[in-house]
């Protein structure tokens, strides 16, 4: 599915899995599915794609690639008062941005389903998932011989993205391997916290019945716990740096979707929360608020994304 009206693109071609759109909404939309039911065919190509955006010039007129747009736009905002983290609109943003991800895969001929990663099929033994394959998937955990400014970030030594370049930190433009670091917090990689995003845990944000609740358990849970248990790129703002990061807002986005698609006619609507980070006057977060792209793709109001299947979005799970 693509953005309508907002980044569309000539070149890619009448892909069965390309939704077509409605005057007034989204009439055949695309499944989104897990990563391991891709196949080997479909998961190379999905990967091609990836590393095809690093051969892309920015579209945001800076001097690094469309890559490096996705963690420097992510980074950028959470530097400023407009953050996306731990404010209401965590889930919508992360929604459009997404999908501006993979409008930007199918620029690069990409022609299968967006994918996500259901961690809690993995939650027994994470370090197993098929997501770190070295063939089918983006490569394993980081080197410990090999650092990266600072112990917490070693390269990847297998996968496709073996010696992959990415260009920021949280300090700015500071080149570097892509690097990950699977840990629990206290050991290396240990159980990779996934008592945090088991079913048990997913059941329990699941339960919540308002999007208040939801969202704050759901970000603070599995959400968080898989940033800081894959480590490395995926721990700082400049998350999206690492392809993971992508299929695993695509499952809270799933998450998010399947929790709405339980009262529709309720949950499609219902949001609030902290606007911002100021803990003292965070202010309330409406429908109405806009929220910010950087020129990603243009601002757009919550409530236009609060749906998968309209003008605007066209996906289901």
């Amino acid at each position: 599915m693509r953005l309508s009206g907002l980044f569309l693109s000539a070149s890619l071609g009448a892909a069965a899995t390309i939704p077509r759109q409605a005057d007034n909404g989204c009439a055949d939309p695309a499944k989104r599915v897990e990563w391991r039911t891709l196949g080997a065919d479909v998961q190379k190509q999905y990967i091609d794609a990836v590393l095809c955006l690093k051969t892309k010039p920015s579209g945001i007129g800076l001097n690094t690639t469309r890559y490096d747009d996705f963690p420097y736009v992510h980074s950028h905002l959470d530097k400023t008062k407009l953050a996306v983290h731990s404010v209401a609109m965590f889930l919508p943003w992360h929604r459009l941005f997404v999908q501006v991800y993979e409008d930007s895969l199918r620029d690069c001929g990409y022609t299968g389903p967006m994918a996500y990663w259901d961690w809690t099929l993995d939650a027994g033994d994470p370090t197993k998932a098929p997501v770190w394959d070295p063939i089918t998937g983006f490569g394993g955990n980081g080197d410990p011989a090999i650092d990266v400014m600072d112990s917490n970030m070693k390269c990847l030594v297998d996968g496709p993205l073996k010696g992959f370049q990415v260009a920021y930190t949280m300090k700015g433009y500071e080149p570097h391997c892509l690097a990950r670091d699977w840990n629990s917090g206290i050991a290396f990689p240990g159980d990779m916290l996934a008592d945090s995003y088991n079913k048990e845990a997913v059941d329990k944000v699941a339960a919540q019945d308002n999007y208040k609740d939801f969202r704050y358990h759901l970000e603070g849970g599995p959400h968080g716990a898989i940033h800081s248990a894959v480590g490395g790129d995926m721990s700082p703002a400049t998350s999206p740096n690492d392809p993971i990061f992508f299929l695993h807002h695509t499952q809270i986005d799933r998450l998010w979707t399947l929790w709405q698609m339980e009262k529709p006619e309720t949950r499609t609507t219902d949001f609030g929360g902290p606007k911002t980070q100021n803990l003292s006057n965070p202010g309330e977060a409406t429908l109405d608020d806009v929220m910010p792209y950087l020129n990603l793709v243009p601002d757009i109001k919550v409530s236009e994304v609060m749906k998968t299947q309209t003008s605007k979005l066209c996906y289901s799970y």
